[in-house]
């Protein structure tokens, strides 16, 4: 099995020359390099804020993903903030006088992602997937509501 020589002056390997201080910054480079390489963690995070609106204002709403609640608006208009997935949110407001109205808003593919696919290849999109970080919702939402039949 061949070994790698280290000579004082440098040794010439694929075009790099590798000396004690080359070895010595190389970690750090790498280190540094696979950092940024999950560009929509970095950049967008794994939360995002929804604010949702009605109309009429004042309806209380509940978010779902998957049957599962994970967020409650008391009073419309709101701004919430959710854990990024690649699943759907279900928005369904209720409010008095007013027919029950839910809003389906899907999971997108964030912005950051294409740059990730360009820099930072399979490792980058695997760390923003498993994050949440490569998607994203409409961040407003405007549900309109109708009025209830009149009962007699």
């Amino acid at each position: 099995m061949p070994s790698l020589r280290i000579a004082p002056s440098g040794a010439n390997l694929l075009g790099v020359v590798l000396t004690k201080r080359t070895l010595c910054v190389l970690p750090a480079l790498l280190g540094s390099a696979l950092s940024l390489v999950a560009c929509s963690t970095i950049i967008d995070g794994t939360t995002q804020k929804v604010t949702i609106n009605t109309n009429p204002a004042g309806a209380n709403c509940t978010v779902t993903r998957e049957g599962t609640k994970i967020a409650t608006v008391p009073l419309t208009p709101a701004t919430i903030t959710l854990d990024k997935d690649k699943h759907d949110i279900t928005i369904a407001c209720d409010k008095a006088g007013y027919m029950q109205t839910s809003y389906l808003n899907h999971s997108g593919i964030a912005a950051a992602t294409v740059g990730n696919a360009i820099a930072g290849g399979l490792v980058g999109w695997a760390v923003d997937s498993a994050t949440g970080a490569n998607n994203k919702y409409d961040s407003v939402v405007n549900i309109t509501m109708a009025q209830a039949p009149a009962t007699k």
